[in-house]
């Protein structure tokens, strides 16, 4: 059985990200499934001077192993100011300089999601860009907009999101074959 490794790049108790990573994962059920919180992996804010004192941080081993026990990732950006979250970034920071390719060149489902129309659409642009740097093998993405208006009680509501959700993780689920 193939093995999904899930996370919201979000250290946030109430990520909306999760919650759509809870809901693509529903569409997985003939794999193993791990649902990562990234506040199980906390990490203290990356420096040098941090490394060069006191090496690496257990949780940065502890995050990268989950990447390696994965067959595929899913992952949902949060975007704080126009980026990725902070807490996404320290993780990538630590984790990159233990190694480069943290993500071990797995298939990777990349999504976004806000409450605002963009959909978190900086967050994504910019993971397109960090995660292949980092060994992460982007097959599909998909931004959802307006989370509050688009999203409830678990689910997408908004049909023609969710049908394009559907169909992106049917063309994702044909390349894990």
């Amino acid at each position: 059985m193939k093995k999904i490794v899930a996370f919201a790049g979000s250290n946030s108790r109430t990520s909306i990200n999760k919650q759509l990573v809870k809901f693509a994962l529903t569409y997985f059920d003939s794999f193993e499934i791990k649902l990562l919180d990234l506040n199980d992996f906390e990490m203290p804010m990356f420096s040098v001077d941090k490394e060069t004192q006191s090496g690496y941080p257990e949780t940065a081993y502890q995050f990268r192993e989950e990447m390696e026990q994965a067959d595929a990732i899913i992952c949902s950006l949060a975007e704080h100011n126009r980026n990725y979250t902070a807490a996404f970034k320290n993780t990538i920071d630590w984790c990159s300089r233990i190694g480069i390719n943290i993500f071990g060149n797995k298939p990777t489902l990349l999504m976004s999601t806000s409450t605002g129309g963009y959909g978190a659409g900086n967050a994504m642009s910019a993971g397109k860009i960090l995660l292949p740097r980092c060994g992460s093998e982007i097959i599909e993405t998909f931004s959802l907009p307006s989370f509050n208006e688009n999203f409830s009680e678990g689910k997408i509501t908004h049909e023609a999101l969710k049908a394009e959700l559907e169909a992106k993780i049917l063309a994702f689920k044909k390349k894990l074959d």
